[in-house]
């Protein structure tokens, strides 16, 4: 061998467990291709919340058919910016937040982590409020059962870690086209779309509410995606990671979303009264009801493992800022997931029935908040410190920065 070339590393096998918390993914255990985050990203956001998003726009008075040009124009802007955070995870190997300590410092970075983590628990919390009632349904029990049960489900598969997660998001990719494609359908055949779609006038102020909930949607998923994307070859292109990212992300979201503008413009206060009632009555007969129920989910459950495995590394990379150590043992690790759950369990469970607009005002003050942030972060990464498309892999030294070290 040429003793100037790098040993060949082959990839070791990962335990069914994850064991990697915060510390950078070693290149001996990265594996994977883009094409893995289209699926996770899709999965995620052909769901349930992100119908009632797209619904949100013509709740608060616009049009349908601007609505969904909004939502797009805002689903695009928005998937951009944390699409190119997902390009980051290959060659940082962290996740995203503990990062921010290159810009922020070891301390500094603890404002923006405790603001994320207030993000993943509003999202776990209105996520197990909707999948709760889901299975609920199914289950013929009370809502705060499904609430209960669906927080054990949290818990298992984002305890399991990192190869269950993705998995999680394949399988929700396959139920969401499937699910939402009938919903789709079903608008068309049972109500008159086209004599609500397009019958209002353009109106400034709604439209760009349209726009600012997509990009919000989008912006808030900044903190996320390069948690998912850290295990991926170091050599992986940046191109790549970010079109698998953006495309899944985009696509999943703004299917969703158009389904629920079109949702809420047939269907008047019903919707608004009842989110996953009444997308069980557009199901129709009580066994495809169900089976809209369990893809509701599935959906749910992708997302909210998401939010549980993010906040709990944002609380551990917090904790870290004052102690100094980058790992703890897997029965710790499990504590912090489990831990993060039950309290976005509990605030789903005595959350205020005024879902909709309590939901929109949370999303737009996560856009005034996580936008600086990630202009931050990503004018240093791409501009400053000399990371951009075309640079060679991060250096020792910024490894050891954004770690802490």
């Amino acid at each position: 061998m040429n003793p100037d070339e790098a040993p060949i590393q082959t990839p070791i096998q990962a335990p069914v467990v994850e064991r990697r918390t915060i510390d950078v993914i070693p290149d001996a255990e990265r594996h994977g291709t883009p094409r893995s985050q289209f699926t996770l990203w899709f999965g995620a956001n052909m769901q349930i919340t992100a119908i009632v998003d797209g619904a949100l726009a013509v709740v608060f008075g616009a049009d349908a058919l601007w609505a969904i040009i909004a939502l797009l124009i805002g689903n695009v802007l928005g998937g951009v910016v944390m699409a190119l955070h997902s390009a980051q995870g290959p060659r940082l190997g962290l996740p995203q937040m503990i990062s921010s300590r290159a810009q922020f410092g070891v301390h500094g970075a603890v404002v923006p982590l405790v603001l994320v983590v207030l993000m993943y628990l509003g999202f776990a919390a209105t996520g197990s409020v909707l999948a709760g009632q889901a299975l609920g349904r199914i289950l013929n029990v009370p809502a705060t059962a499904g609430i209960l049960l669906f927080g054990a489900l949290t818990a298992i598969v984002a305890v399991t870690g990192y190869r269950l997660i993705h998995a999680v998001g394949r399988v929700a990719t396959v139920v969401g086209v499937c699910g939402l494609g009938y919903l789709l359908i079903a608008v068309f055949t049972r109500y008159d779309v086209g004599a609500v779609v397009g019958a209002g006038s353009f109106d400034a102020p709604t439209f760009l509410l349209a726009v600012g909930l997509a990009a919000a949607w989008q912006l808030t998923f900044g903190p996320y995606v390069a948690d998912y994307s850290r295990y991926l070859p170091r050599h992986t292109s940046e191109r790549a990671t970010f079109t698998g990212t953006f495309l899944g992300s985009v696509i999943g979201s703004q299917w969703a979303m158009t389904l629920g503008a079109l949702i809420a413009a047939v269907s008047g206060d019903a919707f608004v009264k009842d989110q996953v009632g009444f997308v069980g009555e557009l199901a129709g007969p009580a066994a495809v009801a169900l089976l809209i129920y369990i893809v509701i989910v599935v959906g749910k459950l992708t997302v909210n493992t998401l939010n549980a495995y993010g906040g709990f590394m944002c609380l551990l990379t917090t904790v870290t800022a004052f102690t100094g150590r980058s790992t703890i043992s897997p029965v710790t690790r499990a504590l912090y997931i489990v831990g993060f759950t039950a309290v976005s369990v509990a605030v789903a469970i005595v959350a205020s029935a005024d879902f909709l607009n309590n939901f929109k005002n949370f999303l737009l003050v996560l856009l005034m908040v996580f936008t600086p942030w990630s202009a931050i972060n990503l004018t240093d990464y791409y501009l400053i410190s000399g990371n951009g498309w075309t640079c060679p892999p991060c250096t020792t030294r910024r490894d050891a920065t954004a770690a802490g070290t």
